[in-house]
């Protein structure tokens, strides 16, 4: 069996539900076609269209896309527009202002509901703060906050003012902290004094002592402190200050900073990077328009929605679907403080049923984890909980592998929910290729087709176009709205990260690899290409074998690395936890012989691991994140030098290291 054709087998095939694909923002494959078509036939008209009729531009733009520069692309340029103002003022002037913006649900299970009002009342507060400490537009701040609706606004109030934010995520050192002040040449830092996970008090304040005492940050004049805790935090006169004192008497109106569409909303910075830290730089007008249309068309988003998307605000999925689409869109959205198994693993299940949620978006790693709990217990199972209310489910973070697939739908969704399994990365902005839930049959592992107006494509190592059935790169043939418009203070890097030369210096670079399907042209994404195993002249996805061996009835999670063999060039190093207690001795060969035998089976010899490892986990981040450059040390015998601060389970690296 060649190595594309386990993903090719995969033929199950599920139609949206008919009620829902009625009503739905793209309704029926007709609808997507008739979308696709428009763009095809005038590609920045449809674009054009698109922004006219959803953004509100304080000088409405007359030129839609600029390629002179090219790939240094720019849309909608002389506009002018209000990222804060598209979400908040827009909602108070259509009505919504008594409306429930944000429903927070803290660690400890206390639930705040802010509406409309009264978030752009707390924003222009921050935003007035802000000013009152001298940041000006085209001023960067950092965000190192806890997720909370002061880290939304604090979000928000820098788009209202034209400051430029860089949110970093809270589990990360205070190293990597550090490089991104000195790299976004932060003016000011908004922290907070501890963010509460999982029952624990973790230190945030302390953590923006130590990154600024490493040295390197003299640009930076204010650290404005969010008091979450209470938390005992040293103050440094003259630099740092409460949030609260900071708003006291700061008034609840401030007037929008309107800014070139092309101005960087936000800087953000790509994880696992090595090296100086990636700052992926977007736009205000292309990137919110594409926030929009994301919720509109792959949520499908109603005004009675309650819209639940589990990320981080340190992370791009937390900007664009938690801090900006919705709230753009006038939607009711959750936000949650703690982790999925606190204070057990029943937390999202129970937190739905509550909350009446109905679109529900999360990470493979968040289900794999809460398969592997409640076939441990019982009483978190989903099946348990009311779960009446979800329409809709989203993945969102890495492939999901077909197994997990049927788990969520049948268990979460009760087969009845479309799963809008959404590809899409921190330099596009928002969802590229996912199925549409009013619109797409869905196969289990398959992110489907392309949104409207995205021109994907799977090509060779020179940039020609491959047929369907062939594996290859996946790249983006034009540009798109929402697009990276450079890295931070590093064009040169951009150009060579995103649009090398080898590929003809015009196609984007996603970075991953991808097969079309035969039949349907669906695109499943096979890993990164980075991940391509390349056995005895075999190229096999990583992420193909992973799905292999979760599908066995043991196996709980998997991650594949290769390591370089003698013989066959690369061989295939599994990390596998099972449902079950970690094997130890010759229980653990006698599993992993059984798993050699399976994937072996279900792909063909050539893909069996030649070392099979048990651990009780995988090493992640605290956002869940596995650190697979890690996995790769390990696989090769060799010292972890690595910085491993940001893992949330160190321990496991020992257990790790014994190969069956």
């Amino acid at each position: 069996m060649s190595e594309t054709d386990s993903l090719k087998q995969e033929s199950r095939m599920f139609e949206p539900p008919a009620d829902l694909a009625r009503n739905a923002a793209i309704s029926g494959m007709e609808g997507y076609r008739t979308l696709c078509a428009e763009a095809e036939r005038d590609y920045e008209g449809f674009w054009a269209r698109l922004a006219n009729e959803n953004l509100a531009w304080h000088k409405p733009f007359t030129k839609t896309l600029d390629e002179s520069a090219a790939p240094f692309y720019k849309w909608f340029e002389d506009g002018q527009l209000n990222v804060s103002y598209n979400c908040l003022d827009r909602n108070l002037q259509n009505g919504n202002a008594g409306k429930t913006a944000v429903i927070f649900e803290a660690d400890d299970g206390k639930v705040t509901r802010v509406t409309y009002q009264e978030l752009h009342d707390k924003v222009c507060q921050v935003a007035n703060g802000l000013k009152s400490l001298g940041v000006k537009k085209g001023d960067r701040v950092v965000i190192y906050m806890p997720m909370s609706v002061e880290g939304i606004a604090a979000m928000q109030a820098c788009a209202r003012i034209g400051a430029t934010h860089s949110v970093v995520f809270g589990g990360f050192s205070a190293k990597s902290l550090q490089e991104r002040i000195i790299d976004a040449g932060a003016v000011a830092v908004v922290t907070a004094d501890e963010q509460v996970r999982g029952g624990k008090q973790l230190p945030l304040k302390a953590i923006v002592d130590e990154a600024i005492g490493m040295g390197g940050c003299e640009h930076l004049k204010s650290v404005v402190v969010y008091r979450r805790t209470g938390g005992n935090v040293a103050m440094q006169a003259g630099r740092d200050l409460w949030l609260h004192d900071v708003t006291a008497n700061q008034p609840a109106t401030c007037e929008p900073e309107f800014v070139g569409a092309e101005h960087p909303l936000f800087i953000l910075y790509t994880s696992g990077s090595t090296g100086k830290p990636k700052g992926v730089q977007h736009s205000s007008g292309g990137y919110l328009l594409w926030a929009m249309l994301t919720m509109k068309w792959t949520f499908d988003i109603k005004p009675d929605d309650i819209f639940w998307c589990t990320a981080d605000i340190g992370w791009v999925t937390g900007h664009t679907y938690i801090a900006y689409g919705p709230l753009a869109i006038g939607a009711t959205q959750i936000v949650f403080e703690g982790v999925p198994t606190y204070p057990n693993a029943g937390r999202f299940w129970d937190m739905i049923a509550r909350h009446k949620a109905t679109i529900f978006y999360t990470a493979p790693t968040a289900i794999r984890s809460l398969i592997k709990a409640s076939e441990a217990d019982a009483n978190v199972h989903p099946k348990n909980f009311d779960l009446s209310s979800l329409r809709i489910l989203g993945s969102v973070g890495e492939p999901i592998n077909p197994e997990a697939w049927m788990w969520y739908y049948k268990n979460v969704g009760r087969e009845k929910c479309p799963i809008v399994d959404t590809f899409w990365q921190t330099e596009t902005g928002g969802h590229m290729i996912t199925p549409l839930p009013g619109a797409t049959p869905m196969v289990p592992g398959s992110c489907t087709l392309p949104l409207p107006g995205i021109m994907a494509a799977v090509v060779d190592e020179t940039g020609n176009d491959l047929p369907n059935g062939q594996g290859g790169i996946l790249v983006v043939k034009r540009p798109w709205p929402s697009m990276i418009r450079t890295i931070w203070g590093d064009p040169e890097r951009f150009k060579k990260s995103y649009f090398p030369e080898e590929l003809g210096g015009t196609l984007y670079l996603a970075g991953d690899g991808s097969i079309r399907n035969e039949k349907t042209g669906y695109f499943t994404i096979t890993g990164r290409i980075d991940d391509v195993l390349n056995v005895s002249g075999h190229r096999m996805g990583t992420m193909e074998i992973e799905s292999a061996l979760v599908a066995h009835p043991l196996v709980a999670e998997s991650a594949v690395v290769g390591k370089p063999d003698e013989t066959t060039g690369e061989s295939i190093c599994a990390f596998v936890v099972l449902k079950r207690a970690r094997p130890e001795g010759d229980e653990a060969k006698q599993i992993a012989k059984e798993l050699r035998d399976w994937v072996g089976k279900e792909i063909g010899p050539i893909a069996k691991p030649k070392e099979i490892r048990f651990g009780d986990n995988l090493p992640k981040t605290r956002s869940g994140k596995i650190m697979r450059r890690l996995l790769r040390v390990l696989a090769k015998g060799e010292q972890i030098t690595q910085d491993v601060s940001t893992l949330e389970n160190p321990a496991i690296l020992d257990q790790l290291k014994q190969a069956q």
